[in-house]
């Protein structure tokens, strides 16, 4: 239960990034009439420096959380109770968050790239680790 549950909060996590910074970011703007809601488009993204790196960091959860659903979905559906699982699902929601904050908080300079990067690396060894559990305990 404990991969399901940090999958969740890995879904959490996505939206709250998504709220705490591009969603506030955008209803200030509109609220104090700076910008009208049709000028955020997709297409075009401008503004200040930390709302692009939220863009960003709220994409890279939004590409990674389906990857952790597959695993956890195959982790179940071939039964797989290796005493490894539940800590590599807690690593990878554990580094999630930091690289997140990093993504955000930061100027991107290179050594907030490496630790942003280092955080990402965890995450990418924990779902190596859990792939290899399923296919050779399956």
């Amino acid at each position: 239960m404990l991969p399901e549950l940090m999958l969740l909060g890995f879904a959490a996590w996505t939206l709250v990034l998504l709220l705490a910074t591009v969603g506030a970011y955008r209803l200030s703007r509109v609220l104090r009439g700076r910008a009208g809601m049709s000028e955020f488009r997709a297409d075009h993204v401008e503004g200040q420096d930390w709302y692009l790196r939220s863009m960003r960091a709220h994409a890279n959860c939004v590409e990674n959380l389906p990857a952790f659903a597959v695993l956890v979905y195959a982790l179940r559906t071939f039964g797989i109770a290796d005493p490894t699982v539940d800590p590599l699902c807690v690593v990878i929601l554990a580094a999630r968050i930091p690289q997140s904050l990093v993504h955000v908080c930061f100027a991107q300079t290179d050594r907030v790239v490496s630790v942003r990067f280092a955080f990402f690396l965890v995450q990418f060894l924990s779902f190596c680790v859990l792939i290899a559990l399923i296919v050779f305990r399956r």
